[in-house]
């Protein structure tokens, strides 16, 4: 779920901020430790069709938020845990980047979220 920015408080998101980073320098390590050559070149790639696929986004009535394809779980089942964590926060940066889909305070609650 994508949360709009105003649902979020400043002392939240730092504090979301702080685990989002340490979660990503853990995965970072893990995801180091792989054995298998090809992780990097198919995060990549499953990355790349995730964002396609959540394109197709729908608003939940009321709520401030929005919701998509969940490419969390076929991610985690082709690359592993920790392979998708940073996947998918990396899909997350684009849509912040380019479809300001989510805004600077929820893209931490968000990668919380997975």
């Amino acid at each position: 779920m994508h949360m709009a920015d105003a649902l979020v408080s400043p002392a939240v998101a730092a504090g979301a901020g702080a685990v989002a980073a340490t979660m990503i320098a853990v995965a970072a390590t893990k995801v180091k430790k792989i054995k298998r050559d090809d992780i990097i070149p198919l995060m990549g790639v499953m990355g790349s069709f995730v964002f396609a696929a959540q394109m197709i986004n729908f608003t939940i009535p009321g709520t401030g938020s929005s919701g998509h394809v969940i490419g969390g779980i076929l991610l985690s089942a082709v690359l592993g845990p920790w392979a998708a964590f940073i996947t998918l926060c990396s899909v997350l940066i684009i849509q912040c980047a380019i479809y300001r889909e989510n805004r600077h305070n929820t893209i931490k609650d968000n990668s919380n979220d997975f």
